[in-house]
């Protein structure tokens, strides 16, 4: 299936790859390309604009650290962002469920 399916999902992915702690933006989507098996390969320039948006939100918090020898800005979800997630997370199982149903009934 194509990405562009499921590019309104973004968010929800990024704030998963952050419930377990806090990563650095190449991590994050590192975490998500593994996981996904590469289905959701996304590009640098958009996984940090929906980063610094998801902060700007509230949903996120970033502070720079020194990783290795090299600067990084890492990642980690608010109180705000946690909440996010589940309710998020809840929309997106409803919504599947509504279509795993309609496709094992047709």
């Amino acid at each position: 299936m194509p990405r562009e399916h499921f590019s309104g999902h973004l968010d929800l992915l990024l704030l998963a790859a952050l419930r377990r702690g806090p990563r650095h933006g190449y991590a994050i989507s590192e975490h998500i390309r593994r996981l996904s098996g590469g289905r959701f390969d996304y590009p640098d320039g958009t996984i940090y604009p929906a980063l610094n948006r998801l902060e700007g939100d509230g949903l996120l918090s970033s502070r720079w650290v020194d990783l290795n020898g090299r600067r990084r800005r890492v990642y980690e979800l608010t109180r705000k962002g946690e909440s996010a997630f589940a309710g998020r997370q809840r929309e997106w199982e409803r919504h599947a469920g509504g279509i795993a149903a309609v496709l094992e009934q047709s």
